[in-house]
């Protein structure tokens, strides 16, 4: 396979700069089994699930992983937390005019970063306070490079899910960004069971596929973790993934059975699902692993025309856009 073959046409006008007014204002695209679209908005959700699902929920909380510091020469560096390995020392994509070595210091206010070494693209950067407490005073939310606007105190509220528990990502699970509490609380009325996972998303999510052959690409590790009464919830009953992030813990523990760990699972067309029926997402870029991941789930032909379907009828894309609602 070939990565062009995920491609579309996308106007820009279509890239959500904002979430909706209200979480639950989204619209919906439900991708039927035979592969119909068919369009409806995300307060018609619970009307979809009965007493034979559990949706399964991502709570992972985003970190503010971005910080801007200074090299002793004047020079800027942006330091993009990826993971804290323990408490005064993190991995990091650092951007800079050219890039640091070891020993390099970066200041951030008043905090020395220090260069260790480096690990494939990121570094491993020794902080001199806690970087948990450096996040928290000195870090932004790291909002995806196709939104324009710098993070503000709406992204602080609206670029976390209502149920996010577990500090870590550096990218929203943005399917549950349309939940609130009172939509929880209608799919329990309808019978439905509410479960959790946790799965950091790492940086690997804004990374572009930079080989052309599919099957040539590694996806970037990351930690997950399953808790026993998650998966006593989903024994023999539908599971109704939230999220490609949800998904892709369920068949990692699935192919290894390993419960929690760390997982470069790369779906794509051909893999074969083990846990998950049933897929709530937003939209994806073109030429992505999760537009793969989607493709994989519901066939090629079908998610991309389904793409078509959501641009002529203009739904709003990526992660401040609209859900789709995938049967396998």
């Amino acid at each position: 396979m070939r990565v062009s073959e995920f491609d579309y046409e996308l106007p820009a006008e279509l890239i959500a700069q904002h979430p909706a007014p209200e979480r639950t204002a989204s619209r919906l695209l439900h991708l039927e089994p035979d592969g119909s679209p068919r369009d409806l908005v995300f307060q018609d959700l619970p009307g979809l699930v009965d007493e034979r699902d559990t949706v399964v929920l991502n709570d992972t909380r985003v970190i503010k992983a971005r910080l801007f510091g200074r090299k002793a020469s004047g020079g800027q560096v942006e330091v993009f937390v990826e993971r804290i390995i323990e408490p005064g020392a993190a991995l990091a994509l650092m951007r800079a005019g050219h890039p640091p070595k070891a020993g390099t210091e970066v200041w951030i206010e008043d905090v020395r970063a220090t260069v260790e070494a480096r690990e494939g693209e990121l570094y491993r950067v020794r902080f001199s306070q806690a970087v948990e407490d450096v996040l928290e005073r000195h870090g932004s939310v790291p909002l995806p490079p196709y939104i324009a606007h710098p993070a503000d105190g709406n992204d602080a509220e609206r670029y976390h899910t209502v149920y996010a528990a577990h500090a870590g990502a550096v990218a929203a699970p943005t399917a549950g960004l349309h939940f609130d509490a009172a939509m929880l609380e209608r799919l329990r009325e309808r019978g439905a069971r509410i479960a959790k996972l946790t799965l950091h998303v790492g940086f690997g999510t804004f990374q572009p596929v930079r080989v052309e052959d599919v099957e040539a690409h590694r996806m970037h590790r990351e930690r997950y973790r399953i808790p026993d009464e998650t998966l006593q919830a989903i024994a023999g009953r539908r599971v109704l993934a939230v999220g490609t992030t949800s998904l892709r813990a369920l068949e990692a523990a699935a192919a290894t059975g390993d419960t929690s760990g760390d997982t470069d699972l790369f779906i794509y067309p051909g893999y074969e699902f083990q846990m998950v029926d049933r897929l709530l997402t937003n939209f994806h870029l073109p030429k992505s692993t999760l537009l793969m991941l989607v493709c994989a789930f519901a066939g090629k032909e079908n998610i991309l025309r389904a793409y078509r379907h959501a641009i002529e009828h203009r739904y709003r894309f990526f992660s401040y856009g609209d859900a789709m609602l995938i049967e396998r």
